[in-house]
């Protein structure tokens, strides 16, 4: 928006809200950062198989035979941290916007239920739901079950909601006071001023806390495995059941589990970073 000192110049106009292109080659995992880790790895296959007998199989073997179950279950991590991100954001846009409605109760009681659940811990969160929630519902006589892993994540999704709720009242609040005067000044409605002008501005200033968000729940999936649900810890729990209970399978097996997990957040985290300083957030 730009003003006019002219004498019988225009009006001020406001600007539409213009998207920059941004080109950013694909985020890649800096090569020492891998190296370190499958050296990690080898060590303790190496050290862990000297420690085995000849007639077994060596814990490097039995990853690689394993490898298949114990990605299935990565990938049920996956999917559950993006479920829970998508049922988190969706409610968390709708709970942040009430924090800043002009309806001093409503902002009141969206203010409460944020802080509940962002300051709750994640494991209770999870606990309550897993346990509060029947294991199936009635719905005009149709019985719908209710798996354990579609209630756990809904318990991530709580905590997701109320941080994801927080992030858009900081965006929304950092957005200059000048734009809501020069919306107003050219008649929008509050909702034109606040999808139309507001929340377009805020998106870059979200994106990179959300993203660091997603990393913290795609970690924390591994929590599920305490009430119950066959993901990747579970199921790396079971492989070293299965092979025995060898000591030497435990460091190997669960490093394996680490290493996907660091495989799958690290680019995130980094990606997060040049974003952030593509936007120059501070």
């Amino acid at each position: 928006m730009s003003a006019e000192p002219k004498t019988g110049a225009p009006l001020a106009v406001l600007l539409p809200f213009k998207v920059e292109t941004t080109r950013l080659s694909a985020p890649r995992l800096a090569p020492v950062h891998a190296a370190l880790f499958g050296v990690g790895l080898a060590l303790l296959a190496g050290t862990a198989w000297a420690q085995s007998g000849a007639a077994q199989l060596s814990p490097l073997e039995v990853i690689v035979k394993w490898a298949p179950l114990l990605l299935s279950g990565f990938v049920f991590n996956i999917l559950i941290s993006m479920v829970a991100m998508a049922l988190g954001t969706a409610a968390g846009l709708g709970l942040g916007l009430a924090m800043l409605a002009q309806n001093p109760l409503l902002a009141r009681v969206a203010w409460a239920l944020t802080q509940f659940f962002r300051n709750a811990p994640w494991l209770v969160l999870l606990f309550f739901v897993m346990f509060l929630v029947p294991f199936q519902v009635t719905i005009f006589g149709v019985r719908i079950p209710l798996p354990d892993w579609a209630k756990a994540t809904v318990g991530f999704s709580l905590p997701v909601m109320a941080n994801v709720a927080e992030i858009v009242r900081g965006a929304v609040r950092s957005v200059p006071s000048t734009q809501w005067e020069a919306a107003e000044s050219l008649a929008f409605t509050p909702r034109q001023i606040m999808w139309r002008i507001i929340l377009p501005q805020c998106v870059k200033r979200m994106l990179p806390p959300w993203m660091n968000l997603y990393a913290l729940v795609a970690m924390a999936t591994v929590q599920a495995s305490i009430v119950g649900v066959s993901e990747m810890l579970t199921l790396t729990a079971q492989v070293h059941t299965a092979e025995g209970g060898r000591p030497e399978l435990f460091a190997p097996l669960y490093g394996f589990a680490l290493l996907c997990f660091f495989l799958y957040c690290y680019p995130i985290d980094r990606f997060t970073a040049r974003l952030e300083r593509r936007f120059q957030i501070r």
